[in-house]
């Protein structure tokens, strides 16, 4: 229960910060097209694990792409221990509002 509450408000957090319309901003199916990867400077993310998931959303979002949201339902995990570490979380919340605090002064130029 306490993994599905850090997640419900973990995207909660990230709509606030970056006023993306996206429900499930750290999880899901994630597919980019050939032109969305061309665009993004790859090299400009700088944001790892769930963090990186955020970032590239944000990105492809403000280079104004269609971003489509397909639920997918995760089993509950049968053998091992989640990844989640306090380091994880700290990235991701001071993560994300860097990133956002960047987005203003950073343009969002096609990558060569």
């Amino acid at each position: 229960m306490g993994r599905i509450l850090m997640s419900y408000f973990a995207s909660k957090y990230v709509r606030f910060i970056t006023r993306m319309k996206i429900q499930d901003t750290t999880a899901g199916f994630k597919c980019y097209t050939r032109k969305v990867l061309e665009t993004i400077n790859l090299d400009k993310i700088k944001l790892k694990g769930y963090a990186f998931q955020i970032e590239m959303k944000f990105t492809t979002w403000k280079f104004g792409f269609k971003i489509v949201e397909v639920p997918i339902i995760f089993t509950e995990r049968q053998e091992g221990v989640s990844k989640m570490s306090g380091g994880i979380f700290n990235e991701a919340v001071w993560g994300v509002i860097k990133m956002k605090f960047r987005s203003f002064f950073r343009k969002y130029e096609i990558a060569k």
